[in-house]
């Protein structure tokens, strides 16, 4: 089932590398990456995601990383190596980076991709979702239809382009 634009996003708590639990809510907007450690893709946008959460925390926006993969199939993505990369790169990591062992939070989102982006505006309803930006190779591009998308939320207009197609890696789901 497909998490429809206007619709409520999934509530969840999960844990982060450090143990603390995160739930969205109560920020006038909040974004919602699934993510890894190991996809070229997400990779490749981290720094320009990571940019964003920086960029727009002042505004009072909210972002989290959250892992979804299955860590037995592709251990550079369990919680163990999680912890490891932002314990080696903290200052790459303006967000918390959870980990839904379950993976029920991904296949609530509907989550495809790493990454997979979810804007959510001030009442928790779905305003964007797709990619960051148009090419994951190009850093020039800024997550710039991440940064509209929240823009619009800011301002209280409806999203310009609300829908864009999430490129990445497939989410690694069990069995």
């Amino acid at each position: 089932m497909t998490l429809a634009l206007g619709s409520p996003a999934p509530a969840f708590v999960l844990p982060d590398t450090s143990g603390a639990l995160h739930a969205a809510g109560g920020a006038p907007a909040t974004v919602v990456v699934f993510t890894c450690n190991h996809c070229p893709y997400a990779l490749a946008w981290h720094e320009r995601i990571a940019d964003v959460a920086r960029d727009y925390a002042a505004q009072g926006v909210v972002m989290f990383a959250i892992n979804s993969n299955d860590a037995e199939r592709y251990p550079r993505d369990s919680y163990a190596a999680m912890k490891e990369r932002v314990a080696r790169e903290p200052q790459d990591w303006p967000m918390p980076y959870l980990h839904d062992a379950t993976q029920e939070v991904a296949r609530a989102y509907d989550a495809k991709t790493t990454p997979d982006v979810f804007v959510l505006d001030a009442d928790g309803l779905l305003a964007y979702r797709g990619a960051p930006d148009a090419d994951s190779d190009d850093p020039g591009r800024h997550a710039a239809w991440l940064r509209a998308a929240l823009d619009d939320v800011l301002a209280g207009r409806p999203v310009a382009t609300p829908l864009t197609e999430p490129v990445g890696c497939s989410i690694k789901w069990r069995g």
